[in-house]
């Protein structure tokens, strides 16, 4: 049986990170992406191979829609190279946060925002469709805020809440070919996100745990487990979701 390859945007630290090694863990190779971090790849790929899979890092900023033709080229010629046509998975997963109010929000700011959580996604998946295999699988990943109000972050929500909406067209119009897209929405994770915030701010970090069930916040770990049990052949039938990982914020 092929080895499962899947794809990973923002791969390089983070939860992307823990994403890649889990699915190494569970048997995937992997494609990983990153905007600026070269050294944090690097590491990234490098502990991937020493899973004993196979691991490439390639550079992409998902807000540079014209960048998206020779990323896909890049890809296939990886594809190419380990002797497989196909993605078996694509995880659309790079980010990042601006807190600020909605009245203080900018139009730069907004356009950001957009551009990396929507804009940037919806076309990059598009441009991967050739290359995803009949039955493949497609993560995208939201946000708990999609849910719940945190103040500070409107327009950062408001794109996540788009994705998830789009993930069920996306369901929709790639069953014919057997693909299935789901959305997982993370809670509050003790990750360098957003300036790291929720790790590094004990205030916050207190608060946020005592609004969740389990009584602290996440760890990347925490989500890692989640994207390789999605995307595990256990959970195909799963399509068209919104699966939130908060540990059972703000209940």
């Amino acid at each position: 049986m092929p080895t499962p390859i899947v794809l990973i945007t923002g791969g390089s630290r983070g939860l992307g990170r823990d994403m890649a090694l889990q699915l190494a863990q569970q048997g995937s190779d992997i494609v990983l992406t990153y905007r600026s971090e070269a050294g944090e790849a690097k590491k990234a790929v490098a502990a991937i191979e020493a899973l004993g899979r196979r691991a490439v890092a390639i550079p992409l900023d998902v807000g540079d829609v014209s960048t998206f033709p020779a990323f896909v080229e890049t890809v296939r010629g990886v594809l190419a190279r380990w002797g497989g046509a196909h993605l078996d998975a694509l995880v659309n997963n790079a980010g990042m946060g601006i807190h600020t109010a909605f009245a203080d929000t900018t139009e730069a700011q907004f356009d950001l925002l957009m551009n990396v959580h929507l804009k940037g996604p919806f076309f990059l998946t598009s441009a991967l469709l050739p290359l995803i295999a009949d039955g493949g699988r497609i993560l995208n990943v939201s946000s708990g805020l999609a849910r719940f109000t945190v103040p500070g972050y409107a327009a950062y929500a408001a794109m996540k809440g788009a994705i998830e909406v789009l993930s069920r067209y996306q369901a929709k119009e790639l069953g014919a070919r057997g693909i299935g897209v789901n959305t997982l929405a993370p809670g509050a994770i003790a990750t360098d996100f957003g300036g790291g915030a929720v790790r590094d701010n004990a205030q916050l970090n207190g608060y946020l745990a005592g609004q969740t069930a389990l009584g602290r916040v996440g760890e990347a770990d925490d989500i890692g487990g989640v994207v390789a049990s999605l995307l595990s052949p256990a959970n195909r039938w799963i399509n068209g979701q919104r699966i939130e990982a908060s540990g059972g914020m703000f209940l």
